[in-house]
């Protein structure tokens, strides 16, 4: 008689009664399987999302995660850690003990140094809109957008530097070589306008900020994902045809380039930077009557450049105005992801950028007029036009400012520890205010905040879940907030 190959649990099941027991645990079993999947409480349900997109088709529209309340983001980023004591973060204790030493702050070395006492905002501060919120003068045109905005007034960054801070508030790292922002949600949507880049940069016309490009890398990510970056004075080169060169020629040369390109393909399925480039030359193609089209504001009224200060006397100031008219019209017409810069870091510290160390009050006087008019006629263009019922607008910056001036010098030193960035928008409260800084704006007390947070939101509100939107990199589950962050519920309509 052959031995029997019957488990231990086996011969329980062959009793009646421990068949019962045993089958009416598993039942239950089964029934709270289906609940935590229903909650998406199971390990399996943050599992991770990689959007199938085809190299041929890159920019193909691809389905979000769940229902989104954004279809677009415009970020406007203020190179140089603009302050926040001096534009949104209202303190009067600040104001009451200007020139006294700051508590606990006994000789605290920062970024340049020892500080000095406690100094006042520069501006004076005054209640705005419906909501009454203090903002001060320094930007009196988005003042006025006050009841439309949702103020995060404790955001913290890992960084006190500003390459390394740029890199985050773009990337979600500290350090070079990870994807941009733009890039990932350029990943997971693709666009709905396959005659445009789904992902565009727009420098400052002074320049770019201090990491440059990285702000629209593509990083790991497959290269065809990362930004375009052109200006309203620098369009995209080399799209029109030269003259000598007709029709028929151009037509046959690109059949034949196709030809071969299919060809290459074939015999190497895995090369994504030849996909890339194939992609870049074909949408380029369709740009070659849209790209230029974008940029010509000939049609636009004398009456909407003047809104903008496209016609001002202050050059630099038209100049980033035509900027925040190309940046509507990118919207538009479609465009996933917009990426406006205002400062740049080439022409030193705080010249032309928000990075005020020892006069910052006669560079921000500089500075601010030529943020001011032209990003809140943005705003209030995009709201009069019914863009901003699909678009998200994000304001940031790469960190904050000390309460108090440099020791010897009369500006603010970097403060990673509590800043302000605003949303408005699709999605988003209107008229508020989350978390907090302490009595003097030092550092975030109430409801503290991450980038990786700002991050998680921003994707939330397009229909992308932060935790399984992920690409495999190097072994590695890689995602833009990396193990971290919290979509900030509280700011959300």
């Amino acid at each position: 008689m052959k031995p029997s190959t019957l488990s231990h649990a086996g011969r329980w099941l062959m009793n009646r009664r421990d068949f019962l027991r045993f089958g009416g645990s598993g039942l239950g079993g089964i029934a709270l399987a289906m609940l935590l999947a229903d909650q998406r409480l199971l390990a399996a349900g943050k599992s991770p999302i990689r959007p199938q997109w085809s190299p041929e088709h890159p920019y193909a529209p691809r389905p979000p995660h769940f229902t989104p309340r954004a279809k677009q983001v415009l970020v406007i980023f203020c190179a140089g850690a603009c302050s926040h004591l001096d534009t949104w973060d209202y303190k009067p204790e600040l104001i009451k003990r200007n020139g006294q030493p700051m508590p606990g702050g006994d000789k605290m070395i920062t970024f340049e140094g020892e500080n000095g006492n406690l100094t006042a905002p520069l501006w004076d501060f005054k209640p705005r809109g419906q909501t009454g919120k203090m903002i001060s003068e320094l930007l009196p045109n988005l003042a006025e957008l006050a009841d439309d905005l949702c103020f995060i007034h404790s955001m913290t960054a890992k960084s006190n530097t500003h390459g390394p801070a740029e890199n985050q508030m773009s990337t979600g790292f500290t350090l070079d070589g990870f994807p941009s922002m733009g890039s990932w949600v350029n990943y997971a949507l693709g666009t709905e306008n396959q005659n445009l880049p789904a992902f565009v940069a727009i420098p400052d016309p002074r320049g770019v900020p201090q990491v440059g490009p990285n702000h629209w890398s593509s990083g790991f990510l497959p290269a065809v994902f990362q930004g375009t970056a052109f200006n309203a004075e620098q369009p995209i080169p080399n799209l029109a045809t030269p003259k000598e060169i007709s029709p028929a020629t151009e037509q046959s040369s690109r059949d034949f380039l196709k030809f071969l390109n299919q060809r290459h393909l074939e015999r190497h399925p895995g090369d994504s930077e030849l996909s890339a480039r194939i992609a870049s030359y074909e949408l380029a193609a369709k740009m070659q009557i849209s790209a230029s089209e974008v940029a010509n504001f000939s049609r636009e009224s004398k009456a909407t450049l003047d809104f903008y200060g496209v016609n001002d006397s202050n050059n630099l100031k038209a100049r980033f105005a035509k900027n925040c008219l190309l940046a509507r019209r990118l919207i538009e017409r479609g465009v996933r992801f917009v990426q406006l810069f205002n400062g740049a870091y080439a022409m030193g510290e705080g010249v032309g950028n928000w990075d005020g160390h020892k006069m910052l009050k006669e560079q921000y006087s500089v500075h601010a007029p030529i943020l001011d008019q032209p990003c809140a006629a943005l705003i209030k263009d995009l709201k009069a036009r019914g863009l901003l019922e699909d678009t998200l607008v994000a304001w940031v910056t790469e960190f904050g400012r000390m309460p108090t001036f440099q020791k010897g010098a009369n500006g603010r030193d970097h403060n990673p520890h509590g800043f302000t960035v605003w949303l408005t928008g699709a999605g988003v409260k209107h008229g508020f205010s989350y978390g907090a800084t302490d009595e003097f704006g030092h550092k975030a007390v109430e409801k503290e905040a991450t980038i990786y947070d700002l991050h998680a939101t921003i994707l939330h509100l397009l229909g992308l879940d932060h935790e399984r939107l992920a690409f495999y990199h190097n072994g590695i589950e890689r995602r833009l907030t990396d193990v971290h962050g919290e979509v900030l519920t509280g700011v959300l309509a």
